[in-house]
């Protein structure tokens, strides 16, 4: 088999990346980044998610983004902004977020001899970072079979997207159909340590949205308001 790295947040779309993965033959390794998030129960989601679709081994990379902060996901004297989806770039974007855990990725893939990488990166409803937009994906690519030895021999990288045009109902129904159990996952912003959603956040808003679309029912635990 064919092995791959795919990026596991332990939200709904890597959730649903990994399921396609797996389903197109790849023997899949996970990794998962702790970069001080605040909604750091998405780590135990991850290992679950893992687990639950046959990961060949998960990894925990362990980083320290709120010295820098920036971010309401890495600062806590940053709010998350829960009165509905706006446009712009929200406050909720980590700065060179997917650019970091997508050269962690690469270095494993590098190191594990795998030239796939899968990362459930979407661009149809999603809260609007640039680093999920299709011509960011095509420059890290590019870049990638530029800066590494295995590219430089012949072991071209390729990036997997499966995800960025599809809309949040598409995703989820793909994701059923592939036998996700998207109890497992945690896709808030600001979720307890329980993994309990807020309800008000974009990605709760989101994910709610998706399966109301998608005429499925939402697992989703909720906080008591």
């Amino acid at each position: 088999m064919k092995r791959a790295v795919v990026l596991l947040s332990g939200g709904l779309d890597s959730a649903t990346a990994l399921a396609i993965a797996n389903a197109d033959g790849y023997a899949c390794h996970c990794l998962s980044v702790d970069y001080g998030q605040r909604h750091v129960a998405e780590l135990a989601a991850a290992e679950r998610v893992a687990k639950a679709l046959g990961a060949r081994e998960h990894r925990v990379v362990h980083l320290d983004m709120n010295q820098f902060g920036g971010s309401a996901l890495t600062d806590t004297s940053i709010a998350v902004p829960t009165g509905g989806i706006a446009p712009g770039i929200p406050v909720t974007y980590v700065p060179a977020r997917n650019t970091i855990m997508l050269s962690l990725a690469l270095a494993w893939a590098e190191v594990l001899g795998a030239q796939d990488i899968f990362v459930g990166v979407n661009a149809v409803d999603y809260s609007g970072y640039p680093d999920c937009r299709p011509e960011y994906i095509r420059a890290f690519e590019a870049m990638a079979n530029l800066a590494t030895k295995a590219a430089v021999e012949g072991r071209k990288l390729v990036l997997h997207t499966p995800l960025i045009d599809l809309s949040k109902a598409d995703i989820v129904r793909r994701g059923a159909a592939l036998g996700v159990d998207y109890a497992l996952t945690v896709s808030c912003y600001q979720a307890d340590r329980e993994g309990r959603a807020c309800g008000t956040c974009d990605s709760c808003r989101l994910r709610r949205a998706g399966f109301e679309a998608a005429g499925l029912s939402d697992p989703t635990r909720y906080q008591a308001s």
